[in-house]
């Protein structure tokens, strides 16, 4: 796992381009019995070195990101948090299992918000306060070992990450 505050140059006008340019989508799930919305809002899109969403700067972080890693970030999720009732739930993102060393490089922009991680099932959570161009890469154990979250808080900002992903088939 890496962390890396203000990782990302320019963090206030990515998050305006996106906030403006990007397809957003409310998706719903469903929960008890019932589909209720997910409290926050998402968008995905497949990459490569000639497409980044249309940001040039998406594109140069893509490449860097990909090349420390020594890994091809092919794919690119955007989740907004509008404000403090916007969340996430404690999970696990869904790899694939042919992906043996999965990496998950995540960019966030915005107000800082907690990010927490923990042992799936429970257990001690380290908080990590992401915003502002801060990067936090997880791979290996971390991907198949622990659950992440972003609780509700009373009030906050508005925050968006950027999730670089690799191995995604067309």
């Amino acid at each position: 796992m890496d962390h890396c505050p203000g990782w990302m140059a320019g963090p206030d006008q990515a998050f305006e381009e996106l906030l403006r340019d990007v397809a957003w989508i409310q998706r719903r799930r469903w929960m008890y019995e019932r589909q209720v919305d997910e409290p926050r809002l998402t968008s995905w899109q497949k990459i490569d070195e000639h497409t980044a969403a249309g940001y040039e700067w998406l594109g140069d972080a893509r490449a860097a990101l990909s090349a420390h890693y020594d890994v091809q970030f092919n794919s690119v999720g955007f989740n907004l948090y509008r404000d403090g009732a916007d969340s996430v739930a404690w999970h696990r993102d869904r790899i694939p299992p042919e992906i043996v060393d999965p990496l998950v490089a995540l960019v966030s922009l915005g107000e800082p918000r907690k990010f927490l991680l923990r042992p799936v099932g429970g257990g001690k959570s380290r908080t990590f306060k992401l915003g502002r161009g801060d990067l936090l890469v997880t791979g290996g154990r971390t991907q198949r070992c622990f659950e992440h979250s972003v609780p509700k808080v009373k009030a906050a900002g508005a925050r968006m990450s950027i999730v670089f992903r690799h191995g995604v088939e067309d």
